[in-house]
């Protein structure tokens, strides 16, 4: 894995705050990229592994639709429709980053109450011209980006998740991207192996569940029910982020199983378990996400269920 060196990490602090606003512009033109239709390959990296995966994103009248296909190894698939998970197959959907990142309504504005800009430069990634931003947080609670956006389109073509010491914590690279021609219907139908997820309306798991505490800036995005490997019961999850880094809560009905709690960092993404009583048995509390582990740790102390919540109330 590599490091970026820390005074490279300073030397980059150092350039001019005017150049801020410029960088704002183009945030805001990067949430409005996934309007953009492409396909194309990219290469993803985490803990000094890469794979590689095909995408393909259509956008239209109807909506945001997008398969993606890893490329190498065993075949994992995950398709989408306006972010949304509709099937996934193996672990995909776990081990690459969310392409629907930024989020369509991502507010450059909002973003700055939690990093600083700066306008790096031009790159060139994939054959095409890039303008370089990175991004540094205000806080403890979240990671730097160093973000290389499409000169026409403003898509992110490449993407460093870097750490406060200045290590390379994940990378995302487009190595092939063709913006010419919209993906047709057939190259987005999911494969059989690719097996439907159990959406849940935020509203409802938000009622049943919520965390007490939550860095700021973060909000509850998604809510989805998984299968569980080792019950019948489903998994729940609570998907949280603030436009840019992002974390999930897996709330997991346990049955007398026997779990043991656990910290985990993980490369960029920290994983903490913790076993937790509710009226209706122990629940298995697991907070995974590219956010420092303290952080993750105190998320997953804070969860509460709705007896708890009514009577913090």
């Amino acid at each position: 894995m590599r490091a970026i060196p820390f005074i490279a990490l300073l030397g980059w602090l150092a350039t001019p705050v005017v150049q801020a606003a410029d960088a704002q512009e183009w945030l805001q033109r990067m949430a409005q990229s996934s309007q953009q239709s492409f396909h194309g390959t990219f290469v993803y990296e985490r803990n000094g592994n890469f794979s590689t995966h095909a995408i393909w994103h259509q956008a239209g009248a109807q909506g945001v639709r997008e398969r993606l296909l890893q490329l190498d190894g065993p075949i994992q698939e995950v398709v989408r429709v306006d972010g949304r998970p509709q099937c996934v197959s193996g672990g995909l959907a776990d081990e690459v980053p969310d392409v629907q990142w930024p989020a369509p309504h991502l507010q450059a504005a909002q973003l700055g109450q939690r990093y600083e800009f700066r306008l790096l430069g031009k790159s060139r990634i994939a054959g095409r011209a890039a303008v370089v931003l990175l991004l540094v947080p205000r806080d403890q609670h979240r990671y730097a980006f160093e973000l290389h956006l499409d000169e026409e389109t403003a898509l992110p073509l490449k993407s460093l998740l870097i750490s406060e010491k200045g290590q390379l914590l994940e990378r995302f690279q487009f190595v092939d991207l063709d913006l010419s021609a919209v993906p047709g219907d057939e190259v987005l139908r999911p494969s059989e192996g690719c097996k439907p997820v159990a959406l849940s309306k935020v509203a409802e798991l938000a009622q049943s569940w919520r965390a007490g505490w939550l860095p700021p800036g973060f909000e509850l995005k998604q809510a989805l029910q998984r299968p569980s490997p080792a019950s019948a019961d489903p998994v729940a999850c609570l998907m949280y982020g603030d436009g840019l880094a992002r974390f999930s809560v897996f709330l997991e009905p346990l049955r007398g199983a026997v779990v043991d709690e656990s910290r985990n960092q993980l490369g960029p993404t920290a994983v903490v378990s913790r076993r937790m009583s509710t009226a209706d048995g122990d629940v298995m509390v697991t907070v995974v996400g590219e956010i420092p582990l303290g952080t993750a740790e105190r998320i997953a102390l804070s969860m509460q269920e709705p007896a708890a919540t009514a009577q913090a109330q």
